[in-house]
């Protein structure tokens, strides 16, 4: 049997490949493959464009990073929305927020979430985060109410992750209780850009309850919008999520930063960290001197709320 030797690559009469004559085209093909590949998921398009949108508040923001914090009255109840762009690579950032172990670590630096653990999902249920909150730090553990919240992730997507946390059921009046964060990767995956949010349903006796708290007690109270000169910031309801909006934030933000240190160090510096980040906004969130607020947690986690 003759077998036939074919040049694998062709010339024309001048000696030159004619093969070559397509590198062009082959190279615009795997340009253009590459950038198919890379276009991001409908849902981190959506939360980009948030981003876009709100680009120039995030660098002119007042609060001293790029920080945007958001509320509003919903018909029955209330939101507030925190968005941030932190110096964290969306993978690592990713990784320990799609982790349900990690979120009693975070929602336990809360000043007023005094005890937490994880309860596994059985037959298909998700697992939940049970939360022991008390109204007032000083108050006793066990005069905290119970909030048991379903948690959710959604990782499918490899440029945007979200972690909901939901209850159904909530103390004094209330109920729909929901912390969601998002996240999707800016500047190459070296930063990544958050979107928390924080709302909950209020019936008339817990809305009316509430606002004779803040006529009277929480009165000097105020949250982070600027609604007048001086500058004026915004009080009564919306002043009152916004504050515990960013207390909540501050929890994913100490975590996410105290990640850099060995494992052994991260516990203590992610309750430095939450402190000071809260005494960064004192004209809302002081409430409690450093030692006590540092004796109070590792009591908590030395109760093995936290699991660190």
């Amino acid at each position: 049997m003759k077998v036939s030797r074919r040049p694998l690559f062709r010339t024309d009469g001048g000696g030159r490949c004619r093969q070559w004559r397509l590198l062009p085209w082959l190279l615009l093909w795997l340009g253009m493959s590459a950038a198919w590949a890379q276009q991001a998921s409908p849902s981190a398009q959506a939360l980009l464009a948030r981003h876009a949108a709100m680009q120039s508040r995030l660098e002119s923001s007042p609060l001293g990073r790029p920080l945007v914090v958001d509320s509003e009255e919903l018909p029955g109840g209330l939101r507030g929305e925190v968005f941030a762009v932190i110096d964290q690579p969306f993978a690592q950032a990713a990784k320990a927020l799609a982790a349900p172990g990690n979120w009693c670590d975070m929602l336990l630096l809360h000043i007023n979430n005094r005890n937490c653990r994880l309860i596994k999902g059985e037959g298909g249920a998700p697992p939940a985060v049970e939360l022991s909150v008390v109204r007032r730090y000083d108050l006793p553990v066990e005069s905290a109410f119970i909030l048991r919240m379903a948690l959710r992730v959604d990782d499918s997507a490899p440029d945007y992750l979200m972690v909901d946390l939901r209850s159904d059921d909530g103390p004094m009046g209330t109920s729909q209780h929901q912390v969601r964060v998002e996240a999707v990767p800016l500047a190459g995956g070296v930063q990544t850009f958050l979107h928390f949010s924080y709302s909950y349903q209020h019936n008339g006796l817990a809305r009316v309850a509430t606002q004779a708290y803040l006529a009277t007690f929480g009165r000097n109270k105020v949250g982070f919008t600027v609604v007048g000169d001086g500058p004026e910031y915004i009080r009564g309801l919306r002043g009152l999520v916004e504050r515990n909006s960013v207390r909540y934030f501050l929890t994913v933000d100490a975590y996410l930063g105290a990640m850099r240190s060995p494992p052994a160090q991260q516990p203590e510096r992610r309750l430095s960290a939450w402190y000071a980040s809260s005494e960064l906004y004192s004209r809302q969130l002081h409430e409690i001197d450093r030692p006590t607020y540092m004796a109070i947690k590792r009591a908590d986690r030395s109760r093995g709320a936290g699991g660190s």
